[in-house]
């Protein structure tokens, strides 16, 4: 082999490398959208780049094209904080129960209501019966008699 076929062969070689690195360049700089491991992902164009939904997990992300590619940040999720909100309150409810029922044993968290306050009257006793019976006898009685007292004078039988 010659020194002209070898530079000719050389030649062709570096021309074929930098076609090839050309070609590899160009879809490098195209850089397609984010990769949607198969399927998992699902994407729509916004206005400065892509939303991302996760079908899996249904978090929502939204992709930005920066000279080091693509880049995807979770966006914040409403139902993430309102099941937080809805932990908090679930906790603080325990403790008031709790609190509760350290203070007032007759009480519990039962959900069925049986350990619900209840409320005890102390009956009366046969001597508190008695006196109730004797001032009601006593009560008609004058009732009785302030009747008939107002029937006597309205019919003239009795002196005023």
């Amino acid at each position: 082999m010659n020194l002209a076929t070898s530079t000719l062969r050389l030649s062709i070689l570096l021309a074929l490398a930098t076609l090839w690195l050309v070609r590899i360049g160009a879809a490098v700089a195209a850089d397609p959208a984010p990769d949607s491991e198969n399927g998992r992902y699902t994407f729509s164009p916004a206005p400065d780049g892509m939303v991302r939904l996760d079908t899996r997990t249904g978090t929502v992300s939204t992709c930005n094209h920066s000279g080091a590619g693509w880049a995807c940040y979770a966006v914040p999720d409403e139902r993430k904080a309102l099941d937080e909100e809805i932990g908090r309150l679930e906790a603080e409810n325990q403790k008031l129960k709790a609190q509760l029922a350290a203070r007032d044993p007759a009480t519990s968290d039962k959900p069925d209501g049986a350990g619900q306050r209840k409320i005890e009257i102390p009956l009366p006793s046969d001597q508190d019966m008695d006196r109730v019976v004797s001032f009601l006898q006593r009560a008609w009685k004058r009732l009785v008699d302030m009747a008939n007292q107002m029937q006597k004078d309205v019919s003239g039988d009795g002196k005023i």
